[in-house]
């Protein structure tokens, strides 16, 4: 009954807000989407009486089980594997199938066609940076390995099976919202995930805007704010370079290989807004999907952060390994991954599935366990493209011209409406900025370069993974694997631990800092060698006893490639991390699941005493002498019932804010230091020109802007109004709170899990949480830990949660069943290892004859 009240209200609200905003474009028509027959009263579920489903489906081989856990959890059994990854395709559309197609259609530039031109510029974006082009090149690669390509044509089989099987009645609420219904699944459509994959987690490139730093401050105001190494609290994921036997790396460079595809064989009831909120949002479909594993924005070093670690038998209670992960990515209904288990004669493999992609993306299975964090790594360059003439259709390359080559992308918008866009070539990539896009002069005629173009098989490396038994497997999956450029963890049963940073690295001139800035169009800037595998950063079986990676520089800098930090590494909770587990004896699976839920602010811990330090207390009302007492007893965890963190939070944006004033000019392109190096500029620089407000006549000093950054703590809490501060570091806090008396952190920090299209109903708020951006814990208002998951094979048990829930449809009772779970950092013991859950659904699919 609450869901018929809820979608009343919902159908009220739709029908006003379409006569408010019809201007915006086509509406979806009212009467289909309200028709009982047809519309979204059939997608109502009753989850209260399940039966056992017997059904016979075009494309299989032989008999397929599945069986559903008390989560929704797939348990999928065949007798083969072309069938296993058929089902995996049907199961997976049978619950996320408009997610899937919203993904593909994002990643493909392609949003536009759904909900008209107002997603225009974000398409163009997607197509312009090359994400169809990548996967063109990558389906074309794959085809040639014939075991990959049947596999994913039997996955995409199984989802398209699943929708001709539907009746418009039965689409998605997604699509008779938005008027449109779902196409077939074509090969392209599970490279573009993961491209889309690929591009959400390349974003570790500021060649733009660390040229335009330079041009407004200078080289030495960059070099002092943004090192490629701090020195003393630098951790790396891989110690002094510690190689794959435990042994320091030569510090003689290995052979170079010349630029060549990676070979493939041979190596050891809430429903509703409408269509014109989506245009309004500029496709915050694109800006959620476009961003995994990110979904991630421009905010690399501080919204996007992920851990994973693995401590080996000697510090474990039960002398065997335990393997632990937790990607933080954008919160996102439905969920941005999908629960699995899949088996067949070659595979019994648990874990995370990226809904489109077959196979498990972050897992286990009776022997290996494995998960991933970003690596942070530098694959994308810019160069400076000058053209003959206004035909572009001849470009200058060392000193002479060349010819280019054009792309022509058909943009068929909502509506009938038709753009051609011409993207032009030359011999780097694609020419992304142009006179005909992108507004800013810095990105003027800007050719782009990116290891997501190169022809690869990443489906390989899962496909591979999932089969593992040993420390061998795992090294010989990571092989095919080229962008992004990712962190794998391991553990087996066998007792192996393992780490390494993998992707394809172009090898760059340490003289020139190559891939920092913006190059010239010469021959000599471009990428023609890349850095060994081998000499990837790696460690296997360390005598500290564990591996673990927070987003940290991969090594010190003593490692013999050069590769640009720029400030984006992470300083805080690979150190948490690092002292924890260094310090840690007898470990347990429980143990392992606290330390993720662990809240302690090692920014707040370094940064408070420095900022109090500098602040006059003389000067100090009454109001602000409490909230500094508050401050200077806090013990630096932001559990969510603590009011510090709030104080903190409030009075650390607003003296980056101020801080940085000069960096808020819309028409440059600028990014802010990372956290460690703000901090430090505080302790050991007095003089620095970012201290003076430009806004005022005055001239402020250190002091004087700590202690105006500080005075907005008691004056927003008396206003009950507070800072947002978006970018590049923004917690996107709530503007106003109205019950002040009773404020903490968990309310203060408002995270919410919002539906991909941002539509209010179908979106959880309010989620009462602790954690922030640097803690282990990195959780804000709209990221966190999207899976965690940890691995113990001394129990051989496995313990996982992630916010939200298994279907897709916001009127299940599965769409956001997980998310209290894990807000409260719990978890689900896994049916896996022998662990026998409660079934609740059981269907059995046999050949259809012909």
């Amino acid at each position: 009954m609450k869901y018929i009240f809820a979608l009343l209200s919902l159908s009220i609200t739709l029908a006003l807000t379409i006569a408010l905003n019809s201007k915006l474009g086509p509406a979806p028509p009212f009467g289909k989407f309200l028709n009982p027959f047809q519309g979204f009263w059939q997608n109502a579920v009753n989850e209260n009486s399940p039966d056992n489903i017997e059904a016979s489906l075009k494309g299989l081989k032989d008999e397929v089980s599945v069986s559903y856990d008390e989560r929704l959890v797939p348990h999928i059994e065949a007798k083969n594997d072309e069938d296993l990854y058929f089902m995996q395709g049907y199961i997976t559309a049978k619950n996320r199938l408009w997610q899937m197609e919203i993904s593909t259609h994002a990643a493909a530039g392609r949003v536009s066609e759904i909900v008209g031109d107002g997603a225009l510029e974000n398409d163009r974006l997607m197509r312009r940076i090359g994400m169809g082009y990548g996967a063109e090149k990558a389906e074309a690669f794959i085809a040639k390995d014939e075991e990959s390509r049947r596999q994913i044509q039997a996955f995409c089989d199984g989802i398209n099976t699943y929708i001709n099987s539907l009746s418009p009645a039965q689409y998605p609420v997604e699509y008779k919202l938005l008027n449109y219904a779902p196409e077939q699944w074509q090969n392209i459509k599970v490279a573009l995930l993961l491209k889309n994959m690929a591009n959400m987690l390349s974003i570790y490139e500021y060649d733009i805007q660390n040229a335009a730093f330079i041009e407004k401050f200078g080289l030495d105001e960059f070099k002092k704010l943004f090192p490629d190494f701090e020195q003393g609290d630098e951790d790396p994921i891989v110690p002094v370079a510690v190689g794959s036997v435990g042994k320091a790396m030569s510090r003689e460079p290995l052979a170079i290989r010349k630029e060549q595809p990676i070979q493939s064989a041979n190596h050891t009831s809430k429903i509703i807004n409408l269509k014109s909120q989506f245009t309004n949002q500029h496709s915050s479909i694109i800006h959620n999907q476009s961003k995994i594993i990110n979904q991630f924005s421009p905010n690399a070093d501080a919204a996007i952060g992920s851990n994973n670690w693995a401590v080996s038998g000697s510090k474990t209670a039960s002398g065997k390994p335990i393997l632990c992960n937790d990607p933080h990515l954008q919160l996102s209904l439905p969920s941005i991954w999908y629960e699995m288990h899949l088996s067949s004669p070659t595979v019994n493999v648990y874990g995370a599935t990226l809904p489109g992609a077959p196979a498990v993306i972050i897992g286990f299975n009776d022997s290996i366990a494995w998960g991933v964090t970003n690596g942070g790594r530098d694959v994308r360059d810019w160069y400076k493209t000058e053209f003959k003439d206004n035909t572009r259709t001849q470009y200058k390359l060392d000193n002479e011209w060349q010819p280019t080559t054009f792309r022509i992308e058909r943009y068929k918008l909502a509506g009938g409406k038709e753009f051609l866009d011409t993207v032009v070539f030359t011999k780097f990539g694609p020419v992304v900025y142009d006179r005909t896009f992108g507004d800013a002069a810095a990105k003027n005629n800007l050719a782009m370069k990116w290891t997501a173009h190169l022809p690869s098989n990443e489906f390989k490396t899962f496909h591979l993974m999932n089969r593992g038994n040993n420390y061998s497997d795992y090294k010989n999956a990571l092989n095919y694997f080229t962008c992004p450029s990712q962190n794998f963890v391991f553990a087996s049963a066998a007792g192996d631990i393992a780490i390494q940073q993998q992707g394809k690295f172009p090898l760059r001139d340490r003289a020139t800092e190559q891939g920092k800035y913006i190059s010239t169009s010469e021959t000599k800037n471009d990428w023609t060698e890349y850095i060994p595998y081998d000499a990837n950063p790696h460690s296997h079986n360390p005598s500290r006893g564990f591996v673990s990676s927070a987003n940290q520089h991969p090594t010190d800098e003593n490692y013999p490639y050069y590769y640009s930090g720029v400030g984006v590494y992470e300083n805080y909770r690979n150190r948490v991390i690092n002292k924890i587990l260094s310090e840690s004896q007898n470990i347990t699976a429980m143990d392992m699941m606290k330390m993720q839920d662990n809240n302690y602010f090692l920014l707040a811990a370094e940064a408070l005493p420095v900022m109090i330090a500098l602040l006059n207390e003389s000067k100090l009302n009454a109001e602000e002498t409490k909230v500094l007492n508050t401050l200077k007893t806090w013990n630096h965890y932001t559990n969510p019932q603590e009011l510090a963190p709030v104080y903190f939070e409030i009075w650390w944006n607003e003296l980056r804010r101020s801080l940085f004033d000069e960096m808020q000019d819309p028409k440059l392109s600028l990014k802010q230091p990372n956290f460690y190096a703000i901090v430090r500029m505080l302790k050991t620089d007095s003089t620095s020109i970012f201290y003076d407000n430009k806004n005022t006549e005055t001239i402020e000093r250190r002091g004087d802007i700590i202690a105006q950054s500080f005075k907005v703590i008691a004056a927003s809490i008396a206003k009950k109004e507070f800072v947002e501060v978006r970018e590049p570091y923004g917690t996107d806090l709530p503007h106003k709170l109205e019950d002040v008396n009773n404020l903490d952190w968990g309310k203060y920090k408002a995270t919410r899990v919002e539906h991909l299209a941002r539509i209010a109903p179908f979106t959880r708020f309010g989620v009462y949480n602790g954690g922030n951006l640097g803690i282990i814990n990195a959780t804000n208002s709209t990221h966190g830990p999207s899976w965690r998951m940890v691995v113990d094979f001394g129990e051989r048990k496995a313990h996982v949660v992630y916010p939200g829930g298994q279907s897709g449809n916001p009127g299940s009772k599965f769409y956001d069943n997980m998310i209290d779970t894990w807000a409260k950092g719990e978890y689900y013991t896994a049916n896996f290892f022998g662990v026998k859950g409660k079934t609740v659904l059981v269907e059995n699919y046999k050949p259809q004859k012909n």
